[in-house]
């Protein structure tokens, strides 16, 4: 987990949370511009089954919310920032009933409609088996494809590093496959389930969520012009603009 930032009284610390098939070593870029931006804290943790995080005996979002929540400090009044499944797990930490300091939640990218035969691919990817690789070289291709980095990061960048395991020669990913079978998130239920300011985004060439799709759920939206899915590491910038007011 990344951990960085002083604590500073009355603020918030930022809690960056990472999407399906990446790691927190994805927020890594943006820690030159937390230092100027950003007055205090702010961590990217490993969800569960993901980098460095061990994976839990079964996925669901309220487990992974449960694992970061023990990575918590007491004290912490948290924004949170999550990308995709991220999102989700921000909104699951948000709930009024977890009793957690959360101050606000944008949630990126989250995928809010999925058909059938998504679901059951999600299924099949799930009880696949650890695949394992000769080299690195495939193994880091097969990263930034589940990662949906492909094209955004090169194959020998830290963030890459960070979602790799080489064990006695082989290369595999940290990412554990099981984590695909945490199943589609009941958007309506958890933000009905929360009292803080939510905000939902989404980059305008995301293929993956719809501003209609998000606007059904009667919370702001914003959409952000000429990035995509993994706009977070398209145009930190632009994305860490979506938090500031919440501080």
């Amino acid at each position: 987990m990344t951990d960085a930032g002083a604590r500073t009284p009355g603020r918030p610390a930022l809690l960056l949370l990472h999407g399906m098939g990446a790691t927190g070593e994805v927020w890594l870029p943006w820690a030159a511009l937390l230092e100027r931006r950003w007055e205090g804290r702010w961590l990217a943790p490993d969800l569960a089954g993901h980098g460095a995080s061990p994976p839990p005996p079964a996925y669901s979002f309220a487990t992974l919310a449960e694992r970061v929540a023990e990575a918590l400090a007491p004290d912490d009044r948290l924004v949170v920032l999550g990308h995709s499944l991220g999102g989700v797990v921000g909104l699951t930490l948000a709930a009024r009933d977890a009793g957690l300091p959360v101050a606000a939640v944008v949630g990126l990218g989250i995928k809010a409609v999925w058909s059938g035969a998504e679901l059951a691919k999600a299924r099949e990817l799930a009880a696949r088996p650890v695949a394992w690789y000769a080299d690195r070289d495939a193994a880091a291709e097969r990263y930034l494809r589940v990662s949906g980095l492909a094209g955004l990061v090169a194959p020998d960048d830290p963030r890459v590093t960070a979602g790799l395991r080489q064990v006695d020669g082989r290369w595999r990913l940290a990412m554990d496959p099981a984590a695909f079978a945490v199943g589609e998130p009941d958007l309506s239920a958890l933000l009905a389930a929360t009292d803080v300011p939510i905000l939902l985004a989404r980059g305008e060439h995301d293929p993956l969520v719809t501003d209609a799709q998000l606007r059904r759920y009667g919370v702001p939206v914003a959409t952000l012009a000429g990035l995509g899915h993994n706009a977070h590491v398209e145009d930190p910038e632009a994305v860490l603009a979506l938090v500031e007011s919440y501080r």
